[in-house]
């Protein structure tokens, strides 16, 4: 009598049924973790190439921006620049302003301030700043001193007239004695605010002959 197995046909059906059932299972899991890779990777680069051309959107504003305040940072240099010079402009008419009047108005102070029986022969400017000399002839002593105290009491010279020398001479026409004198004066500006110092006593330098 022959004997057939049928439980091992069986068993052997069962096990390729589970294998191919494992089978099925690693590709779909495979397939998943591929397509889940796939879909992360295409959302980061959507989201990298975002935020590149955003980046790039505000390089280019920082761009234009720095083009425009550049213009308005030349702007500023050539007001600045146009300023300066203005400012140099103004301040060299004021000068001139100054340098034109003042001698006017010497002029007219020491005119009004010259005694009778005196008359200048030269006056002018010295380095320094508003300092003046004159040089003049008169009679005698008491008119020099005349002369100092007009200029000093008229406001518009500093109470330190210095008289720098006094000398006798022989005047020709008419016959008899003159005296030749230099003063050294600092004249003050209209409408300056400084102040004259206290007057002081000053005696007249001994006169000397001239030969």
């Amino acid at each position: 009598m022959i004997k057939i197995n049928l439980l091992g046909v069986e068993q052997r059906k069962v096990k390729k049924k589970v294998a191919f059932q494992v089978g099925q299972k690693l590709t779909l899991g495979c397939s998943l973790i591929l397509i889940v890779t796939a879909v992360l990777i295409g959302w980061r680069y959507w989201a990298v190439t975002k935020e590149s051309a955003r980046l790039d959107q505000e390089i280019e504003k920082a761009q234009k921006e720095t083009v425009r305040l550049h213009s308005i940072i030349t702007q500023v240099q050539q007001f600045e620049q146009r300023k300066a010079q203005l400012q140099q402009r103004v301040t060299l008419i004021e000068q001139l302003r100054k340098e034109q009047t003042g001698p006017v108005h010497i002029l007219d102070q020491v005119s009004r301030a010259l005694p009778s029986m005196m008359w200048l022969t030269d006056l002018k400017e010295t380095a320094t700043a508003n300092e003046i000399l004159i040089e003049g002839r008169c009679l005698n002593d008491t008119i020099i001193a005349d002369f100092v105290a007009n200029l000093e009491g008229s406001g518009y010279f500093e109470r330190s007239i210095d008289i720098v020398s006094v000398a006798s001479e022989v005047a020709p026409v008419p016959p008899g004695q003159i005296v030749k004198f230099n003063l050294r004066a600092t004249f003050r500006q209209p409408g300056s605010d400084a102040k004259a110092p206290a007057p002081a006593a000053s005696a007249l330098p001994k006169k000397t002959a001239d030969n």
